[in-house]
């Protein structure tokens, strides 16, 4: 592979794997207050927020770190007084007890408005319009969650760029497939890719401090303890769904614990790292091995999400799993043809897995999403795979992802409008 093919692939994993506190939706929103706030330059009688539907669905259940609430309007209040846009997906790390109170009182004092933003086909769209007298900041955040399209102080336009225009290749996939991605992890010289690693690190972390507390449906815990062990044993496949469950619990309760997230995702970053890890660790693979496996993942991982869109009515883990399945069926010794198989065993088993929000329960999604990993990466290896006359599957594995991602783009949008209407009428 060529040197300038590999300083592409490099910069893109290096746009769509980033560190995050929190759950990715409502942080944007509160990035994106947080950029209005500083553009107003003081904090704003009123705040309001206009969002798509899917930022909406994300939003509405997820806890945010530090606060011991659940929701948007508290990131809002503190999006705007503490946080610093500077810090993008990490805006609100430098919460505390005293801007937690002093957040509570200024959502219970009614300065902010939420609302369903109607007429865009963007389902990644947050739009921030902040006041104080006659003065007003706007910023808009749309096609990727820090990606500003706008930002705007009273009638003066400071920054605009046309609606979806990342500055990555994170929206075109037309020129990555799944040889290029396998080649490009199996082969780049190590210390162009040794970056990966730094989700290692941060994911692991907050698997083991998950273990130190109670949080979400603590569905981690339950499997490490004597009835979990009990039931599905002390073995590799029982770390690997604990340890990748532990982590979602932590952070989808709102603990104030960085994770590396990938296309956007903390729990995607999660799925697509901790599998791998846990497996190559008590497969006693090598330091090279396991970069090299976590490059897989991640890479493959952002592959599919090319044409699935950041966010969509297909669960993440869905994508995030085929990339760790991928990731171990390398640590078994599996070469590129066997990752194709891994790859189609996923999708004919998970495809229509919906996504009705981020949640405490999306741990139970992730542990669905791994065991299914394992399982994949098992058959790959017996040079067992789901072929082209059963369901979506073709023989052309890129066509099968897009088939995948197609079902999940467009024939599910409907389902999503479904989703959305049941969780806003409960």
């Amino acid at each position: 592979m060529d040197k300038e093919l590999r300083k592409r692939i490099i910069a893109l994993v290096k746009s769509e794997v980033v560190p995050a506190v929190g759950c990715t939706e409502p942080i944007a929103v509160a990035l994106c207050v947080a950029k209005a706030k500083e553009t107003l330059g003081v904090m704003p009688e009123r705040i309001e927020v206009q969002l798509s539907a899917n930022i909406l669905k994300n939003a509405m259940g997820v806890g945010i770190p530090g606060t011991g609430m659940i929701g948007l309007p508290i990131a809002i209040a503190l999006g705007a007084s503490i946080g610093k846009s500077e810090y993008g997906l990490e805006v609100l790390k430098d919460v505390n007890s005293d801007a937690v109170a002093e957040g509570k009182t200024y959502v219970e004092g009614n300065h902010v408005n939420i609302n369903l933003k109607q007429g865009i086909e963007e389902k990644l769209y947050i739009e921030v319009l902040v006041s104080t007298g006659d003065k007003t900041a706007r910023a808009v955040i749309s096609g990727g969650h820090s990606n500003f399209i706008l930002v705007q102080k009273g009638d003066k336009v400071l920054f605009e760029k046309e609606a979806g225009n990342a500055d990555d290749d994170s929206a075109d996939d037309t020129w990555l497939n799944l040889q290029k991605v396998y080649e490009f992890a199996t082969s780049a010289p190590l210390d162009e890719i040794e970056f990966i690693r730094e989700a290692q690190a941060l994911n692991e972390k907050a698997s083991e401090e998950s273990l130190k507390g109670n949080y979400g449906h603590s569905l981690g815990k339950t499997l490490s303890r004597p009835l979990g062990k009990g039931i599905f044993g002390d073995t590799i496949f029982s770390h690997i769904i604990s340890s990748t469950a532990c982590a979602c619990d932590a952070r989808m309760a709102g603990a104030i614990i960085p994770v590396m997230s990938n296309s956007g995702s903390g729990n995607q970053g999660i799925c697509a790292t901790l599998p791998v890890v846990k497996f190559a660790q008590e497969n006693h693979n090598t330091d090279e091995e396991l970069t090299r496996a976590l490059m897989l993942s991640h890479l493959t991982a952002i592959y599919i999400k090319q044409s699935l869109g950041k966010l969509s009515a297909l669960c993440g883990c869905v994508v995030a799993s085929t990339g760790s399945a991928c990731g171990m069926t390398y640590l078994m010794g599996g070469d590129y043809e066997k990752v194709t198989f891994a790859v189609k065993n996923m999708i004919a088993n998970l495809a229509g897995m919906i996504c009705d929000g981020a949640k405490p329960s999306c741990a139970l999604k992730l542990a669905s999403g791994v065991s299914t990993a394992v399982l994949s990466a098992m058959m790959a290896v017996q040079h067992d795979c789901v072929t082209s006359v059963e369901g979506i599957i073709d023989d052309d594995v890129d066509k099968s992802i897009h088939n995948l991602t197609k079902i999940g783009k467009d024939a599910m949008s409907e389902t999503d409008k479904c989703v959305l209407d049941i969780m806003t009428n409960k």
